[in-house]
């Protein structure tokens, strides 16, 4: 890859859930250690949690501002009693909302030929990677298609341009992640520029909706905490892992002046190679392998990073909210779920209903087309089925090799046995 052009090379954030909070990691310890990679990038793709990390760094949002609303929804699910399976839980409308509260009002023209959003159309599950965006509430609405995941979510697709679309990572979870001149980063462990390196012996990988993945217990792990999340400390563990993966591709590529990595392990890094004036960077593949268990800390490395992180996890520290996390206001909450789980779910459905009720005759309107579709495939495959069954050959009845033979005529009988008397 040719850093030496400016515009030359993209990146490309895959989706990942509530694990969106490594690629702020990585995009932190790009702006701090190589910032042209981010000044000079032509493009950000992204799908799902990707495009959210895409869109805050076009439009220049803080690593602070990134950290605090990704572990608000982590905290928001820890303090429900039923986690995602709480009617309280509508991941959809809250990120809608803060979208709408915080991107500022010419976000569209930061983003129109600077940011690639992935989509999945549906049912077809066809790709599209929109790059145009005529208004402000258009972007919003593209960046809620590609983070709706099918049922997770609700059971009406939203709609962008007259059409239906759903989680891009469904289609392409890794935007031109073939292409050799666009920078990938993926939170799970691969083959990707910015990833996570497996300490498993195995070799096998997946390949599915664009991208590569290791299999492995690591990888099964990162999977399930995507959808369900642990504890708030865990997701910012995964933030710290992005900046020293990042910091390690920085490395391994010689743009970094110097080797940080190698000071957190060894008193005594190594040498430099020795270059010509005119070289461009070098290929290093001397470099460690660092986890955040490995780090006494990173605010050595990143104090900005780590306190927003420290913030960010920080709980509610009103005497009543202590109670609901200690054990026995947990047990109390348990306790008390058969009466209150009933008057939550009614308020909070009702309350859904309210909010639906301006994209009700939209929504119904698509509902009856996408029935009368599906009852006119059924009724052309039918009639497509009865035609070849009528159309097969009808079996003749005496050619029938299951037909008993005919028995012989008495008089035939008659004239054998009076032959063989005489």
């Amino acid at each position: 890859m040719d850093f030496l052009e400016e515009g030359s090379w993209s990146l490309s954030f895959a989706g990942a859930g509530f694990l969106g909070l490594y690629h702020v990691g990585v995009t932190h310890c790009l702006s701090q250690r190589a910032p042209r990679l981010l000044q000079g990038a032509r493009r950000f793709y992204g799908s799902s949690s990707g495009a959210l990390n895409a869109v805050s760094v076009v439009c220049g949002k803080s690593v602070d501002f990134c950290c605090s609303h990704l572990l608000e929804m982590v905290k928001h699910v820890e303090g429900l009693s039923l986690g995602i399976f709480h009617p309280a839980y509508a991941p959809i409308e809250h990120i809608k909302q803060q979208l709408q509260d915080t991107l500022p009002e010419n976000c569209h023209i930061l983003a129109s030929q600077r940011l690639g959003i992935s989509l999945t159309h549906w049912p077809d599950g066809r790709n599209s990677i929109v790059t145009d965006f005529a208004t402000r509430d258009e972007l919003i609405q593209a960046l809620v298609c590609t983070l709706y995941f099918p049922v997770y979510c609700g059971t009406i697709p939203p709609e962008f341009r007259g059409q239906r679309y759903i989680d891009g990572a469904l289609s392409n979870n890794l935007p031109f992640a073939d292409s050799p001149s666009t920078i990938t980063v993926s939170p799970f462990h691969g083959t990707v520029d910015i990833c996570p390196r497996s300490t498993s012996a195995s070799l096998h990988e997946l390949n599915a909706f664009n991208a590569s993945f290791q299999i492995s217990t690591k990888n099964f792990f990162l999977g399930f905490i995507s959808l369900i999340p642990p504890k708030p400390e865990v997701v910012a563990d995964n933030c710290r892992q992005g900046y020293l993966d990042a910091l390690r591709f920085l490395e391994t590529r010689g743009l970094t002046k110097e080797p940080v990595l190698w000071t957190l392990v060894s008193k005594d890094p190594p040498a430099p190679a020795a270059r010509t004036p005119d070289a461009g960077p070098s290929f290093n593949c001397d470099v460690p392998n660092l986890l955040v268990k490995d780090v006494p800390s990173l605010e050595q490395l990143s104090p900005e990073l780590e306190a927003a992180l420290r913030k960010a996890v920080r709980r509610d520290p009103s005497s009543w909210a202590r109670f609901r996390r200690s054990g026995p206001g947990q047990v109390l909450t348990y306790l008390l779920l058969p009466c209150t789980l009933p008057l939550e779910y009614v308020y909070f459905r009702s309350r859904r209903l309210v909010m639906w009720l301006p994209d009700a005759p939209t929504d119904l309107w698509w509902m009856w087309g996408l029935l009368k579709s599906v009852a006119l495939e059924v009724h052309s495959t039918t009639k497509v089925w009865l035609q070849r069954l009528a159309s097969l050959p009808v079996t003749n009845v005496e050619d029938s090799p299951l037909e008993p033979r005919e028995a012989p005529s008495i008089a035939g009988s008659t004239e054998l046995g009076s032959s063989q008397a005489c």
